[in-house]
């Protein structure tokens, strides 16, 4: 019976994650429920310090950058804001350092992130770490379509499993 319902369980979560494959192989899709998000929200930035370069149209936040869009909060060492060439919208931001990026009670964590605005994808490179209630799944670049909620890790990809035994 116990091993009936550990089998049950960990189908459930794999169900739950959205995994089309196992979650050892080289691309994962996963459901992202909690990051869908309004890419058309204002932005908020606030940070230690703030450098413009007019030539470029470009801006560099850093020190505890924190960027706020509606319910998801995106925190960083720096953040490179870059300007759309016209009409002066924000096109993309580019962080670095400590990435951490929270929606809806879920959590990525990697080195960088890259958010097109335009396209309203989010992509994590080095060491992603994804928390979902209390599962986990880690890889090397983690793609976020926050128009859908959906997104794939790729580089090797490791998850937890929990079988909801203590």
């Amino acid at each position: 019976m116990t091993i009936i319902r550990t089998l049950s369980l960990t189908t459930a979560l794999i169900f739950t994650l959205g995994l089309s494959q196992p979650a050892h192989a080289q691309g994962t899709q996963i459901a992202f429920g909690g990051l869908k998000h309004d890419s058309s929200l204002p932005i908020e930035v606030t940070s230690d310090q703030l450098s413009v370069d007019q030539g470029t149209g470009k801006a560099l936040f850093s020190g505890n950058v924190v960027i706020g869009q509606g319910p998801m909060r995106l925190t960083a060492q720096t953040v490179e804001v870059i300007y759309a060439s016209e009409g002066g919208k924000i096109a993309r931001l580019l962080a670095s350092g400590g990435v951490i990026m929270i929606n809806a009670g879920e959590a990525a964590e990697a080195q960088r992130a890259e958010y097109d605005l335009e396209s309203a994808t989010v992509v994590l490179t080095g060491n992603v770490l994804l928390t979902q209630a209390n599962s986990a799944l880690s890889g090397e670049r983690m793609v976020i379509d926050l128009d859908t909620g959906t997104g794939r890790m790729d580089g090797r990809v490791k998850t937890i499993l929990q079988s909801g035994n203590e």
